[in-house]
């Protein structure tokens, strides 16, 4: 019987073999899996395949170098977590940052200000800001708590996942005025993993504010799909008092699914 290693093509449910060959290179890559992670190396011979089956020596080569981005990806974010640090630090800040609650303001770094955003570029290289060193900007639209979790991301490219549901809304207001791409992503996807009937609403209103169409649809859909419960919660009528252009498009994508569903029936 040939082995269905070896020999690359389909086989019954109940016509699987397995060479000697294969099953020992199968049990080194088992065993090399296994190890300790301080015990492997990619010059570890003793769990090397003991046969010459090319194709579990070639699989074990690409898990051993599968390995090594892992660990060089890990000391990556090691070395980029140094920003994080400067801010933490306080290391050769020039610039303070104020939030509109008249909290006192937080020492942080032009370069990596101007590096994160254009709007803010553009707001340090102003007359105003040219000149003084440890200059202060106001973001108005935020607390302090919200312009610390802004300042983590902006340092580090994330934000623990307690302070990202609690300033979700903020964040994201923030990454639009701003133009931050990579934190409206970021946003973006909180929002769409904590949809519920609760926050629809709130999160339909921020995508239309930030023109974000992803969102915009899928919350549309979402809406659509719970049409009674969400048109009949406490709060829709302040919602469709506010934002009467919403209203409009729920009605229209409601019709617009009952007519779909008549058809298909």
């Amino acid at each position: 019987m040939s082995c269905c290693l070896c020999e690359l093509r389909h086989y019954d449910d109940y016509d699987y073999y397995v060479c000697s060959s294969c099953y020992e290179g199968a049990k080194s890559i088992i065993l090399f899996t296994n190890l300790p992670k301080k015990n492997k190396s990619t010059n570890n011979d003793s769990f090397s395949p003991s046969i010459s089956n090319k194709r579990f020596v070639k699989a074990l080569k690409w898990m051993k170098l599968q390995e090594e981005k892992i660990k060089l990806e890990d000391e990556k974010m090691t070395y980029l977590s140094g920003f994080a640090t400067a801010l933490k630090d306080q290391i050769h800040t020039d610039i303070q940052v104020m939030a509109g609650d008249n909290e006192p303001p937080i020492p942080a770094h032009r370069g990596l200000f101007a590096m994160r955003s254009t709007i803010f570029c553009n707001m340090l290289d102003s007359d105003e800001c040219k000149a003084p060193a440890n200059q202060t900007i106001t973001l108005p639209e935020l607390n302090h708590e919200e312009l610390e979790a802004l300042l983590e991301f902006l340092y580090s490219g994330s934000v623990p996942k307690e302070k990202m549901e609690k300033h979700v809304c903020s964040l994201v207001l923030a990454a639009y005025k701003y133009e931050i791409p990579f934190l409206q992503k970021f946003c973006e996807n909180e929002m769409l993993g904590s949809l519920n009937l609760s926050n629809v609403l709130n999160i339909l209103e921020i995508s239309d504010t930030c023109n974000n169409k992803n969102l915009k649809e899928t919350t549309l859909n979402f809406i659509v799909r719970n049409v009674e419960e969400i048109v009949f919660s406490p709060g829709f009528d302040d919602f469709a008092l506010k934002n009467p252009h919403l209203n409009t498009e729920i009605t229209r994508a409601s019709i617009t699914n009952n007519k779909k569903r008549k058809i298909g029936a």
